[in-house]
């Protein structure tokens, strides 16, 4: 099998990302973050004041009054000395405390946008969710959130105190040195500058092309092993391993080109940095030959020098990481930025429920254009009745389910609940409406309790209790070493298929709504536990709207009315007794699915 191919993703731009960032560096409803932004950029100023002033000049003076020879001034020498060593711990101390005052505004600005992102992964429709790989979007996320931090610390407490520090020094050059050493400065940090920037943009192309192979093989990672299962099934653990191997070979040669690109930037900047360091001090010897400068000035232009060079050493390192930020920001941004299919009306009203009269009207969809499932379906849902809805796979059974959670909107029709519609509504208050038992239910990696709980927040231990007899499972559960806080495991896996479908009963009749969607709710439950489990559930039909979606027909026979899809369109339509009667589709699916069990009855006699 080929190796796992990613589009490289285009390169977002640098400044309108960094504002849409900016509003959770400062945000406007917190003038106490604020607060701390400025006391921390003030903490910066002091000590880059500190760290140009303080040291090189009292560095400067202890050499040249040594230099001179004047032995009488020995305290004083010490007393510069102990200050130069002051002006250096200053220095620190401000910066520490300025990392001090700042820390929480970083993690303030990770949380905001963390949540905002979580907030809405979840109010994206079915259909992304669907279409995008779970371990992609979560890599998205970590980097994109990771990256806030850094993009902070670098932006402000790196490049505008270079900035600051650049300036001082320019100043302290012109003022003693002359416009020589000051143009030759400003012509260092120019070709500095572009020289980084143009081995770091190419040096990005590099690990844009790197992180978008590893976000591919982290999700093929992950997507292999929740499906373990199946590669189990298929004798396939070789093949997967050998798949994840090319993955990981292509960003192994990418990581290795990647890493390479740092010592050709390494060896560049050091260059720049050395030949101005170099030809600085010698302008500074030429002068001190003629009289017109001291031995202390040598140590004064090499100290200043050598602390901007230190900010400047990491630039390539800062504009990297600012630019990989920006990937990942970017790449968190474009999850914001997707809009979802499915969204309230502006002012859209709650739904109110008084009977639970549920309509189906001309309801038309596909998920593909020009692939219609649904084409022209009416039903209509008394109050308090139960509706069967049969039909062989792909009819579109479960899409009316999905249709009326409203995970899409239909292409044509629509749906109301007590006249209602439901695409005019709140998506919060008509699924708060409406309970479902799912076909393949999947649950938390948490605790059995927990699980059953979901269906209603704040529900107490003892309708937790209520709720697990009500769904036949509180004998299991009881007999569980750790009983409601037995873990269920990775998607429910350590429960077999009719304990995971009784605990999505549990949890939904703890929700207890007027309105109830059973789709295929006992297909996974043995002849026993789906008798024991079908009493249970018509006692709950008692007093709601009900539809139920079967394969098996022996379980609708009480149904008010039964309905027959076929080819996206209602095929037949009654009771049972009707149905058997009119000797259409439904009797022959009855027939067929009685000859089944009689001959399933006589082998298990045998």
């Amino acid at each position: 099998m080929p190796p796992m191919t990613v589009p490289t993703r285009a390169e977002p731009p640098l400044l309108p990302t960094l504002r849409r960032f900016l509003p959770y560096l400062w945000p406007a409803d917190r003038p106490a973050l604020r607060l701390r932004i400025v006391l921390a950029m003030a903490l910066v100023g002091f000590s880059k004041v500190v760290q140009v002033y303080g040291a090189p000049f009292a560095l400067q003076g202890a050499v040249d009054r040594m230099a001179g020879e004047q032995r009488g001034v020995a305290s004083l020498v010490v007393l510069l000395v102990v200050g130069y060593a002051a002006a250096r711990f200053g220095a620190t101390l401000f910066d520490n405390l300025r990392n001090v005052v700042f820390e929480r505004v970083g993690q303030e600005a990770t949380r905001r946008l963390a949540s905002n992102v979580f907030a809405h992964l979840h109010r994206l429709s079915l259909r992304f969710h669907l279409e995008r790989r779970t371990g992609e979007v979560a890599k998205v996320v970590e980097r994109g959130t990771k990256s806030i931090d850094t993009m902070l610390y670098f932006l402000l407490f790196n490049i505008a105190p270079t900035v600051l520090e650049l300036g001082l020094v320019l100043g302290i050059f012109w003022t003693r040195f002359g416009v020589w050493l000051v143009v030759s400065t400003l012509a260092m940090v120019a070709v500095y500058i572009v020289f980084t920037r143009k081995v770091t943009d190419w040096r990005s192309a590099l690990r844009m092309r790197m992180n978008d192979l590893d976000t591919g093989a982290v999700a093929h990672a992950v997507d292999s092993l929740l499906n373990f299962e199946t590669v189990k099934y298929f004798g396939a653990e070789a093949r997967e391993a050998r798949r994840y191997d090319a993955a990981m070979a292509a960003y192994s040669s990418a990581a290795t080109r990647s890493e390479n690109s740092v010592a050709w930037l390494n060896i560049g900047q050091a260059a720049i940095t050395n030949l101005m360091l170099g030809g600085g001090m010698a302008l500074v010897v030429l002068g001190w030959r003629d009289g017109r400068f001291s031995p202390g000035d040598v140590v004064l232009v090499s100290t200043l020098l050598s602390q901007l060079f230190r900010p400047l050493d990491l630039l390539g390192m800062v504009y990297r990481t600012i630019r990989q930020g920006v990937l990942d920001m970017g790449a968190m941004f474009d999850l914001i930025d997707t809009r979802s299919e499915v969204t309230d009306a502006p002012g859209a009203p709650p739904l109110r429920v008084a009977a639970g009269h549920v309509r189906f009207e001309d309801l038309r969809f596909g998920y593909e254009p020009g692939q219609p499932i649904l084409k022209g379906i009416s039903l209509d849902v008394a109050a308090g009745q139960t509706l069967a809805v049969v039909g062989p796979s792909g009819a579109g059974k479960s899409t009316l389910a999905r249709l009326m959670y409203r995970f899409y909107d239909p292409d044509g029709g629509r749906i109301t609940i007590d006249g209602q519609d439901i695409a005019e509504v709140t998506q919060g208050s008509l699924r708060a409406a409406i309970g479902i038992v799912p076909q393949d239910t999947v649950l938390f990696n948490d605790t059995i309790g927990y699980n059953i709980a979901y269906g209603r927040e704040g529900a107490s231990e003892a309708e937790i209790e209520a709720a697990a007899r009500g769904a036949a499972i509180a004998g299991f559960i009881e007999r569980q070493p750790d009983g409601y806080a037995t873990r269920v495991g990775e998607r429910g896996l350590k429960l077999s298929g009719g304990e995971k479908q009784r605990v999505a009963i549990a949890r939904t009749l703890l929700k207890d709504p007027p309105i109830l969607i059973l789709d295929e709710a006992t297909s996974a439950l043995d002849s026993r536990t789906e008798a024991d489990i079908l009493e249970t559930l018509r006692g709950v039909e008692q007093g709601r709207t009900t539809i139920v979606i079967a394969h098996r027909l022996s379980t609708i026979v009480h149904a008010d009315q039964i309905v027959v899809l076929e080819g996206g369109r209602v095929a037949e339509r009654g009771t049972h007794a009707e149905l058997l009667r009119r000797g259409g589709l439904y009797a022959e699916m009855w027939n067929r699915q009685a000859a089944e069990r009689e001959e399933g009855e006589a082998l298990a006699a045998e």
